[in-house]
């Protein structure tokens, strides 16, 4: 059965350090009940607990970078999750290093995780494909940062076409079960022999939903591919025009550089995360402002901020 519910929230929003009221960037997407998540900074697990959003059900984390404000958090999400009794398997992914620094971090600090880490580490040889979860597909990029950084793109699986009960009663299905059947995609016989392909019945297959995840980085192929068509995507937007320079020398990128990005592959919708310390909340309504000037559909992200996905028709 094709899973419904999709929603994005933003656990943190913020860049280079966790601040009283913006805890550092990351996003948790939930399909129908379970979770993954994407970077986890410093403190991150509050997120949760004010969320009441669990961890139980997590599969997975996906790590950008190994800069401190994107991996810090990893350990406490460990031991978070080591509190429930049968937390099942967790998969970590990530940049060269990763399955080196939790190993450590365990290790140093003798803390023994009550489940089972596996760790699926980008190289030089890896396909784009990095994952596959619940009848979704993880993808993955290098962006343009200070240190080797990755973008992922999260797309789930075709869906069946429309279905056309006119058609399949023409062709003598009874309502009922048998609907359900060709629905999914199941071939059915009838008393009479006669068999029914789903394709009978059902219209050209439909895409299913896309969300993007990048962070800390310039402009750059990998981000275009990231974003491209995407119903939502995340995109650091750290910088106002005003500190262009600063975002230029830093390899990261203003709120309209972002916006400029997505708005040129046909994105749905952006969501801006990796705000700068210095904004206030009053300066992040400048920043959505910047962006909305190239693409009107540009949102500052807002901590625990909820985005549902709803399916593309």
């Amino acid at each position: 059965m094709y899973l419904h519910i999709m929603e994005c929230i933003a656990l943190g929003t913020g860049g280079m350090m966790p601040m009283p009221l913006r805890l550092p960037t990351s996003v948790l997407v939930r399909r129908d009940g379970r979770m993954m998540m994407f970077d986890a900074g410093e403190g991150i697990q509050l997120a949760l607990k004010k969320g009441g959003l669990g961890i139980q059900a997590l599969d997975a984390v996906a790590i950008s970078h190994l800069h401190a404000d994107h991996v810090l958090g990893l350990p406490g999400i460990l031991m978070f999750r080591a509190q429930n009794d049968y937390p099942g398997p967790l998969t970590i992914i990530g940049p060269p290093g990763i399955a080196k620094f939790v190993r450590h971090t365990l290790e140093d600090l003798r803390y023994h995780v009550n489940f089972k880490i596996k760790f699926v580490e980008w190289s030089r040889s890896a396909s784009r494909h990095a994952w596959s979860w619940h009848g979704a597909e993880l993808y993955w990029e290098e962006l343009h940062h200070s240190t080797f950084c990755l973008g992922y793109r999260l797309e789930e699986s075709t869906r069946p076409g429309k279905f056309h009960p006119d058609r399949a009663e023409r062709l003598g299905v009874p309502p009922g079960p048998l609907f359900g059947k060709l629905q999914s995609g199941e071939t059915i016989e009838l008393p009479s022999g006669k068999t029914v392909e789903p394709e009978d019945v059902l219209g050209p297959e439909r895409r299913g939903r896309v969300m993007a995840f990048a962070t800390d980085t310039r402009p750059c192929p990998g981000l275009l591919e990231l974003v491209q068509g995407a119903d939502i995507a995340f995109t650091e937007g750290m910088f106002a025009l005003e500190h262009q320079r600063e975002a230029v020398e830093k390899k990261h990128m203003t709120a309209s550089e972002a916006a400029e990005a997505v708005a040129s592959v046909g994105a749905q919708r952006l969501v801006l995360v990796h705000i700068s310390p210095r904004y206030t909340r009053e300066d992040e309504a400048r920043l959505q402002a910047e962006a909305r000037h190239h693409f009107p559909g540009a949102d500052v992200a807002r901590p625990l901020g909820a985005y549902s996905i709803p399916l593309p028709d």
